[in-house]
């Protein structure tokens, strides 16, 4: 029977889209809320501060991952649309550099070029593509799919410290929402690194630190230039 192997690579796009999208909505939100509350606002005002910061940085999340990945994208067409040139003007000369690429990586010339005349064969494009471009279906950039990604995973991330800022009441609201935030930070950091198949506690501390430091800052500013509760 073949053995099929899952390695951890193929994740990587929607992967990493996903985890920021989330870890930026919880952390996006959690400091909102508590710069604003550290500001002595009323709880319907950093409820309603929580909401805009929500919709508002969902859809920065998604533009800013759709021009990013789009970027990427056109580059990756650009540079396939001349390599397709290239083989339709010389192709025999392209095959001496696919050739030429495979003896870097160890083969004997007459392998090297047997490989590549049959990779050449059956698509030669996508042969160019993978070993001289380095494009391959597991990273090819998909700029809708990595927006949708970031967007649903800012909007879940966000909902969270979102609910406990609505539900807590005023005395506790600070503290609960900072705690609660950095659980959520480090369960999506251990996800993500079990995911990626990197260390789990690494994973978890790493964000949750980062998560503390940026609450710190934003509930100071908020403190240092909030207004007096009345």
């Amino acid at each position: 029977m073949r053995q099929v192997e899952r390695h951890k690579t193929a994740r990587v796009g929607w992967l990493r889209a996903a985890v920021l999208g989330a870890n930026d909505g919880i952390l996006s939100t959690a400091s909102l809320v508590i710069g604003v509350a550290a500001a002595h606002g009323h709880h319907n005002d950093i409820v309603v501060a929580g909401v805009a910061g929500l919709a508002a940085g969902a859809m920065a999340m998604a533009a800013g991952e759709y021009v990013s990945v789009h970027s990427q994208a056109d580059t990756e067409n650009a540079d396939l649309k001349l390599e397709r040139a290239e083989l339709k003007a010389d192709f025999p000369g392209e095959k001496q550099e696919l050739a030429a690429i495979y003896v870097k990586r160890g083969l004997q010339p007459a392998l090297a070029m047997q490989v590549a005349e049959q990779l050449m064969a059956k698509d030669a494009l996508a042969a160019h593509a993978r070993d001289e471009l380095g494009i391959s279906e597991s990273f090819t950039a998909r700029p809708l799919q990595a927006a949708l990604a970031s967007a649903a995973s800012y909007v879940t991330g966000a909902a969270l410290p979102l609910a406990v800022t609505t539900l807590a009441p005023d005395a506790m609201l600070v503290p609960l929402v900072a705690t609660t935030s950095l659980l959520f930070l480090g369960l999506m950091g251990g996800l993500a690194a079990h995911t990626g198949g990197a260390s789990i506690r690494l994973g978890a501390l790493r964000v949750m630190f980062w998560g503390a430091l940026a609450m710190a800052v934003t509930a100071g500013v908020g403190a240092l230039f909030g207004t007096t509760a009345i």
